[in-house]
Protein backbone atom coordinates (compact mmCIF):
# COMPACT_ATOMS: atom_id res chain seq x y z
CA UNK A 1 0.00 0.00 0.00
CA UNK A 2 1.35 3.27 -0.70
CA UNK A 3 -0.62 6.29 0.62
CA UNK A 4 -0.24 10.57 0.90
CA UNK A 5 -0.80 11.64 3.97
CA UNK A 6 -1.96 15.81 3.81
CA UNK A 7 -4.23 17.88 6.13
CA UNK A 8 -5.07 21.39 7.32
CA UNK A 9 -5.38 22.96 3.41
CA UNK A 10 -7.90 25.23 5.17
CA UNK A 11 -9.77 25.90 1.99
CA UNK A 12 -11.71 29.38 2.14
CA UNK A 13 -9.32 31.32 4.33
CA UNK A 14 -8.72 34.52 3.20
CA UNK A 15 -6.36 37.78 4.66
CA UNK A 16 -4.99 41.16 3.51
CA UNK A 17 -6.46 43.20 1.69
CA UNK A 18 -5.14 42.75 -1.44
CA UNK A 19 -7.30 41.23 -4.22
CA UNK A 20 -7.07 39.75 -7.25
CA UNK A 21 -7.14 41.64 -10.22
CA UNK A 22 -9.09 39.24 -12.74
CA UNK A 23 -11.33 37.56 -10.28
CA UNK A 24 -11.67 40.57 -7.60
CA UNK A 25 -11.32 37.82 -5.21
CA UNK A 26 -8.87 37.79 -2.13
CA UNK A 27 -6.07 37.15 -3.19
CA UNK A 28 -4.64 35.43 -0.14
CA UNK A 29 -8.28 33.10 -0.83
CA UNK A 30 -7.37 32.06 -4.40
CA UNK A 31 -3.67 31.26 -4.54
CA UNK A 32 -4.67 28.30 -1.49
CA UNK A 33 -7.15 27.42 -4.35
CA UNK A 34 -4.71 27.46 -6.31
CA UNK A 35 -1.99 25.67 -5.04
CA UNK A 36 -4.29 22.99 -3.60
CA UNK A 37 -5.27 21.87 -7.07
CA UNK A 38 -1.37 22.31 -8.15
CA UNK A 39 -1.18 19.74 -5.01
CA UNK A 40 -3.62 17.43 -5.91
CA UNK A 41 -1.68 17.21 -9.74
CA UNK A 42 1.60 16.23 -7.84
CA UNK A 43 -0.11 13.52 -5.93
CA UNK A 44 -2.15 12.24 -8.91
CA UNK A 45 1.88 11.44 -10.40
CA UNK A 46 2.76 10.30 -7.46
CA UNK A 47 0.30 7.51 -8.01
CA UNK A 48 -0.79 6.38 -4.46
CA UNK A 49 -3.21 3.84 -3.44
CA UNK A 50 -4.95 6.29 -0.86
CA UNK A 51 -5.14 9.70 -0.92
CA UNK A 52 -6.10 10.33 3.23
CA UNK A 53 -6.85 13.73 4.36
CA UNK A 54 -6.53 14.33 8.22
CA UNK A 55 -8.77 17.37 9.09
CA UNK A 56 -9.71 21.14 8.36
CA UNK A 57 -10.30 20.44 3.94
CA UNK A 58 -11.99 24.03 4.69
CA UNK A 59 -11.45 26.45 6.84
CA UNK A 60 -15.04 27.16 8.09
CA UNK A 61 -17.87 24.70 8.74
CA UNK A 62 -19.91 27.00 6.21
CA UNK A 63 -17.38 26.87 3.01
CA UNK A 64 -17.78 29.33 -0.05
CA UNK A 65 -19.03 28.39 -3.07
CA UNK A 66 -15.20 28.63 -4.32
CA UNK A 67 -14.13 26.49 -1.56
CA UNK A 68 -16.93 23.49 -2.45
CA UNK A 69 -16.31 24.36 -6.63
CA UNK A 70 -12.18 23.67 -6.25
CA UNK A 71 -12.82 20.83 -4.15
CA UNK A 72 -15.12 19.37 -6.57
CA UNK A 73 -12.64 19.42 -9.00
CA UNK A 74 -10.01 17.95 -7.17
CA UNK A 75 -12.41 14.73 -6.66
CA UNK A 76 -12.90 14.99 -10.52
CA UNK A 77 -8.75 14.86 -11.04
CA UNK A 78 -8.34 12.05 -8.50
CA UNK A 79 -11.61 10.60 -9.95
CA UNK A 80 -9.85 10.15 -13.65
CA UNK A 81 -6.77 8.97 -11.84
CA UNK A 82 -8.40 6.37 -10.17
CA UNK A 83 -7.75 7.62 -6.80
CA UNK A 84 -9.78 7.15 -3.38
CA UNK A 85 -10.58 9.74 -1.29
CA UNK A 86 -10.13 9.32 2.40
CA UNK A 87 -11.27 12.19 4.86
CA UNK A 88 -12.46 13.18 8.32
CA UNK A 89 -13.89 16.37 9.70
CA UNK A 90 -11.24 18.60 11.90
CA UNK A 91 -12.27 21.04 14.25
CA UNK A 92 -12.63 24.33 11.34
CA UNK A 93 -15.02 22.11 9.32
CA UNK A 94 -16.78 20.20 11.82
CA UNK A 95 -20.36 21.02 12.96
CA UNK A 96 -20.73 22.03 16.55
CA UNK A 97 -24.10 20.20 17.23
CA UNK A 98 -25.24 16.83 16.00
CA UNK A 99 -28.11 18.35 14.10
CA UNK A 100 -26.89 20.78 11.38
CA UNK A 101 -25.62 19.89 8.11
CA UNK A 102 -22.03 18.67 7.40
CA UNK A 103 -20.02 20.69 3.99
CA UNK A 104 -19.11 17.06 3.49
CA UNK A 105 -22.58 15.89 3.19
CA UNK A 106 -22.53 17.64 -0.17
CA UNK A 107 -19.36 15.85 -1.45
CA UNK A 108 -20.64 11.94 -0.48
CA UNK A 109 -22.62 12.57 -3.62
CA UNK A 110 -19.88 12.57 -6.31
CA UNK A 111 -19.51 9.79 -7.92
CA UNK A 112 -15.56 9.02 -7.04
CA UNK A 113 -14.17 6.93 -4.69
CA UNK A 114 -14.56 8.91 -1.21
CA UNK A 115 -15.02 8.08 2.30
CA UNK A 116 -15.83 11.02 4.66
CA UNK A 117 -16.08 10.76 8.52
CA UNK A 118 -17.54 13.23 9.80
CA UNK A 119 -20.66 11.96 11.94
CA UNK A 120 -18.93 12.49 15.24
CA UNK A 121 -18.28 8.53 15.34
CA UNK A 122 -15.98 5.70 14.65
CA UNK A 123 -15.70 4.45 10.64
CA UNK A 124 -13.85 2.46 8.88
CA UNK A 125 -12.96 1.47 5.26
CA UNK A 126 -10.95 -1.20 3.63
CA UNK A 127 -8.74 -0.24 1.05
CA UNK A 128 -6.45 -3.30 -0.93
CA UNK A 129 -4.21 -4.72 2.03
CA UNK A 130 -5.68 -1.84 4.06
CA UNK A 131 -8.16 -0.74 7.05
CA UNK A 132 -8.25 2.86 7.76
CA UNK A 133 -9.97 3.50 11.09
CA UNK A 134 -11.36 6.82 11.09
CA UNK A 135 -11.98 9.10 14.11
CA UNK A 136 -13.18 12.31 13.09
CA UNK A 137 -13.15 15.55 15.63
CA UNK A 138 -15.33 15.20 18.47
CA UNK A 139 -17.60 17.17 20.21
CA UNK A 140 -16.64 16.15 23.58
CA UNK A 141 -12.57 15.00 24.17
CA UNK A 142 -14.03 11.80 26.22
CA UNK A 143 -16.27 10.62 22.87
CA UNK A 144 -12.14 9.88 21.38
CA UNK A 145 -12.14 7.19 23.95
CA UNK A 146 -15.35 6.16 22.92
CA UNK A 147 -15.00 5.55 19.44
CA UNK A 148 -11.41 4.10 20.11
CA UNK A 149 -12.89 1.43 21.90
CA UNK A 150 -14.89 0.50 18.88
CA UNK A 151 -11.48 -0.20 16.84
CA UNK A 152 -10.94 -3.71 15.77
CA UNK A 153 -7.51 -4.40 14.45
CA UNK A 154 -7.17 -7.00 11.52
CA UNK A 155 -4.88 -9.23 11.48
CA UNK A 156 -5.08 -9.68 8.07
CA UNK A 157 -4.58 -6.72 6.62
CA UNK A 158 -2.20 -3.16 7.27
CA UNK A 159 -3.90 -1.09 10.47
CA UNK A 160 -4.63 2.39 10.01
CA UNK A 161 -5.52 5.22 12.15
CA UNK A 162 -6.64 9.05 10.83
CA UNK A 163 -7.72 11.31 13.19
CA UNK A 164 -7.71 14.74 14.10
CA UNK A 165 -5.97 16.73 17.29
CA UNK A 166 -3.53 17.70 19.39
CA UNK A 167 -0.88 14.88 20.35
CA UNK A 168 -0.02 15.30 24.17
CA UNK A 169 3.51 15.06 23.09
CA UNK A 170 2.40 18.74 22.37
CA UNK A 171 0.69 19.81 24.38
CA UNK A 172 2.36 22.90 25.05
CA UNK A 173 1.87 24.09 21.52
CA UNK A 174 -1.39 24.62 21.72
CA UNK A 175 -3.30 26.59 18.67
CA UNK A 176 -5.92 28.04 20.90
CA UNK A 177 -8.76 26.98 18.57
CA UNK A 178 -12.45 25.84 19.28
CA UNK A 179 -13.22 22.24 19.47
CA UNK A 180 -9.19 21.80 19.90
CA UNK A 181 -8.89 17.98 22.02
CA UNK A 182 -6.13 16.67 23.39
CA UNK A 183 -4.93 13.09 22.06
CA UNK A 184 -3.54 10.62 24.83
CA UNK A 185 -0.90 8.56 24.44
CA UNK A 186 -3.15 5.12 24.45
CA UNK A 187 -5.12 6.13 21.58
CA UNK A 188 -1.64 6.96 19.67
CA UNK A 189 -1.53 3.07 20.06
CA UNK A 190 1.50 1.43 18.45
CA UNK A 191 -0.75 -1.13 17.24
CA UNK A 192 -1.64 0.64 13.94
CA UNK A 193 0.92 0.28 11.46
CA UNK A 194 0.86 3.94 10.79
CA UNK A 195 -1.09 7.15 12.60
CA UNK A 196 -2.01 9.72 10.30
CA UNK A 197 -2.52 12.83 12.29
CA UNK A 198 -4.12 16.76 11.50
CA UNK A 199 -4.94 19.86 12.87
CA UNK A 200 -0.98 20.76 14.31
CA UNK A 201 0.48 22.50 11.27
CA UNK A 202 4.53 21.80 11.72
CA UNK A 203 5.04 18.59 9.69
CA UNK A 204 5.92 16.46 12.63
CA UNK A 205 6.49 12.90 13.89
CA UNK A 206 5.34 12.26 17.07
CA UNK A 207 5.79 8.69 17.78
CA UNK A 208 7.36 5.48 15.86
CA UNK A 209 3.77 5.46 13.70
CA UNK A 210 2.67 8.78 14.02
CA UNK A 211 3.31 11.96 11.89
CA UNK A 212 1.58 15.27 11.46
CA UNK A 213 1.63 15.74 7.82
CA UNK A 214 1.42 19.81 8.64
CA UNK A 215 -0.35 22.03 6.56
CA UNK A 216 -0.06 22.43 2.73
CA UNK A 217 0.16 26.32 3.59
CA UNK A 218 2.08 28.78 6.20
CA UNK A 219 -1.70 29.94 7.27
CA UNK A 220 -0.20 32.74 9.72
CA UNK A 221 3.36 34.25 10.38
CA UNK A 222 3.64 32.07 13.76
CA UNK A 223 3.97 29.19 11.35
CA UNK A 224 7.06 31.15 9.31
CA UNK A 225 9.64 27.82 10.38
CA UNK A 226 7.37 25.51 10.05
CA UNK A 227 7.77 22.19 7.69
CA UNK A 228 4.75 22.56 5.47
CA UNK A 229 3.85 19.54 2.07
CA UNK A 230 2.44 15.98 2.90
CA UNK A 231 3.84 12.87 3.46
CA UNK A 232 4.27 9.52 1.24
CA UNK A 233 3.66 6.43 3.38
CA UNK A 234 4.46 3.11 3.08
CA UNK A 235 2.60 1.41 6.08
CA UNK A 236 3.81 -1.79 5.47
CA UNK A 237 6.85 -1.53 5.64
CA UNK A 238 6.65 1.63 8.16
CA UNK A 239 8.49 3.85 5.67
CA UNK A 240 7.29 7.86 6.00
CA UNK A 241 9.64 10.52 3.08
CA UNK A 242 8.23 13.94 3.19
CA UNK A 243 6.65 15.14 -0.02
CA UNK A 244 6.90 18.86 -1.09
CA UNK A 245 3.86 20.29 -2.34
CA UNK A 246 2.96 23.76 -4.11
CA UNK A 247 2.48 26.72 -1.79
CA UNK A 248 2.72 30.36 -1.27
CA UNK A 249 6.07 31.47 -0.15
CA UNK A 250 7.07 33.07 3.59
CA UNK A 251 10.11 34.38 4.21
CA UNK A 252 12.02 35.57 7.46
CA UNK A 253 14.06 38.77 6.49
CA UNK A 254 15.89 38.49 10.14
CA UNK A 255 16.27 41.43 12.73
CA UNK A 256 17.55 44.95 11.74
CA UNK A 257 19.33 46.82 14.52
CA UNK A 258 18.31 49.95 14.62
CA UNK A 259 19.80 51.49 17.54
CA UNK A 260 21.50 54.95 16.07
CA UNK A 261 20.69 54.14 12.72
CA UNK A 262 19.08 56.29 10.67
CA UNK A 263 15.36 55.83 9.53
CA UNK A 264 16.29 55.97 5.71
CA UNK A 265 19.02 53.12 6.67
CA UNK A 266 16.72 51.33 7.99
CA UNK A 267 13.92 51.26 5.16
CA UNK A 268 16.99 50.90 2.78
CA UNK A 269 18.14 47.61 4.94
CA UNK A 270 14.32 46.11 4.78
CA UNK A 271 14.35 46.54 1.24
CA UNK A 272 18.10 44.84 0.24
CA UNK A 273 16.84 41.88 2.86
CA UNK A 274 13.62 41.10 0.95
CA UNK A 275 15.29 41.75 -2.22
CA UNK A 276 18.44 39.30 -1.22
CA UNK A 277 15.96 36.46 -0.51
CA UNK A 278 14.67 36.65 -4.44
CA UNK A 279 11.42 35.85 -3.20
CA UNK A 280 8.65 34.93 -5.84
CA UNK A 281 5.98 37.68 -6.99
CA UNK A 282 3.18 37.63 -3.85
CA UNK A 283 5.33 35.76 -1.48
CA UNK A 284 4.55 36.92 1.96
CA UNK A 285 7.54 38.24 4.13
CA UNK A 286 8.98 39.54 7.75
CA UNK A 287 11.36 41.58 9.29
CA UNK A 288 11.75 42.58 12.86
CA UNK A 289 12.75 45.99 13.75
CA UNK A 290 14.85 46.01 17.05
CA UNK A 291 14.84 49.49 19.50
CA UNK A 292 13.35 51.03 17.28
CA UNK A 293 13.08 54.23 19.36
CA UNK A 294 12.00 57.90 19.80
CA UNK A 295 14.85 58.70 18.47
CA UNK A 296 13.31 57.74 14.97
CA UNK A 297 10.36 60.42 14.96
CA UNK A 298 7.28 58.91 13.35
CA UNK A 299 9.77 55.69 11.95
CA UNK A 300 10.58 54.64 8.56
CA UNK A 301 8.74 56.15 5.67
CA UNK A 302 6.55 53.21 4.73
CA UNK A 303 6.22 55.12 1.24
CA UNK A 304 9.84 54.23 0.14
CA UNK A 305 8.54 50.66 0.62
CA UNK A 306 5.61 50.70 -1.90
CA UNK A 307 7.56 49.61 -4.37
CA UNK A 308 8.78 46.52 -2.63
CA UNK A 309 5.34 46.01 -1.17
CA UNK A 310 3.64 45.63 -4.50
CA UNK A 311 5.89 42.84 -5.57
CA UNK A 312 4.90 40.91 -2.06
CA UNK A 313 1.67 39.94 -1.11
CA UNK A 314 2.18 40.96 2.41
CA UNK A 315 5.20 42.44 4.33
CA UNK A 316 4.74 42.44 8.14
CA UNK A 317 7.36 44.66 9.89
CA UNK A 318 7.80 43.48 13.83
CA UNK A 319 9.01 45.93 16.15
CA UNK A 320 11.19 44.82 19.26
CA UNK A 321 11.89 47.66 21.99
CA UNK A 322 14.20 47.61 24.22
CA UNK A 323 14.14 44.69 26.86
CA UNK A 324 11.17 43.32 25.42
CA UNK A 325 10.77 39.80 24.91
CA UNK A 326 8.18 39.59 21.99
CA UNK A 327 8.05 41.45 18.82
CA UNK A 328 4.94 43.41 17.81
CA UNK A 329 3.44 43.83 14.23
CA UNK A 330 3.90 48.03 13.06
CA UNK A 331 1.31 47.59 10.72
CA UNK A 332 -1.06 44.34 11.18
CA UNK A 333 -3.31 43.18 8.88
CA UNK A 334 -6.62 42.78 10.87
CA UNK A 335 -7.04 39.00 9.44
CA UNK A 336 -3.61 37.96 10.66
CA UNK A 337 -4.55 38.92 14.21
CA UNK A 338 -5.08 35.31 16.59
CA UNK A 339 -7.93 36.60 18.14
CA UNK A 340 -8.81 33.80 19.94
CA UNK A 341 -5.31 33.73 21.35
CA UNK A 342 -5.44 37.30 22.23
CA UNK A 343 -8.97 36.53 24.35
CA UNK A 344 -7.11 33.50 26.17
CA UNK A 345 -4.39 36.24 27.02
CA UNK A 346 -7.12 38.49 28.26
CA UNK A 347 -8.67 36.24 30.44
CA UNK A 348 -5.35 35.24 32.19
CA UNK A 349 -5.12 38.69 33.13
CA UNK A 350 -7.90 38.73 35.46
CA UNK A 351 -8.23 37.68 39.00
CA UNK A 352 -10.67 34.31 38.45
CA UNK A 353 -10.66 30.62 39.88
CA UNK A 354 -9.78 27.89 37.89
CA UNK A 355 -13.50 27.04 36.71
CA UNK A 356 -15.04 29.99 36.20
CA UNK A 357 -11.51 30.69 34.07
CA UNK A 358 -12.79 27.24 31.71
CA UNK A 359 -16.28 29.07 31.29
CA UNK A 360 -14.89 32.17 29.98
CA UNK A 361 -12.61 30.48 28.17
CA UNK A 362 -14.79 27.84 26.61
CA UNK A 363 -18.16 30.36 25.83
CA UNK A 364 -15.81 33.34 25.26
CA UNK A 365 -13.83 31.15 22.53
CA UNK A 366 -16.81 29.53 21.14
CA UNK A 367 -18.77 33.02 20.67
CA UNK A 368 -15.35 34.45 18.94
CA UNK A 369 -15.15 31.59 16.36
CA UNK A 370 -19.10 31.89 15.38
CA UNK A 371 -18.37 35.61 14.85
CA UNK A 372 -15.10 34.78 13.11
CA UNK A 373 -16.79 32.04 10.91
CA UNK A 374 -20.11 34.64 9.39
CA UNK A 375 -17.49 37.55 8.61
CA UNK A 376 -13.80 35.52 7.53
CA UNK A 377 -13.34 36.67 4.02
CA UNK A 378 -15.21 39.93 4.03
CA UNK A 379 -13.50 43.52 3.98
CA UNK A 380 -14.28 44.33 7.07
Amino acid sequence: MKLIHIADTHLGLAAFSRLDPESGMNLREKQIYDNFLAAIDVIIREKPDVLVHAGDLFDTVKPKTRAYTTVLEALERLHAAGIPLVIIAGNHSMTKTRYTTSPFEVLTYHPSQITAAYKFRYEKVEHGDTVFHLIPNMLRPEDYRTAFDQVEFSRDHTNVLVTHGLATAIKDKRLASVMEHELDGTILSADFDYIALGHYHNQSQITDNAWYSGSTEYLTYGEIRDEKGGLLVDPGRHEVVPLELPKTAMADCGTIACQGVHPGDITEEIIARVTKKNLPQFAMAQVTLDCLSREHGKGIDTKDLAGIREQLLDLKIRVKSDGEDTPVPLQQDLKMIDYLQEFEGFVGKHQLSAKQKEFALLRGKEVLQTVMDEHRGTGE
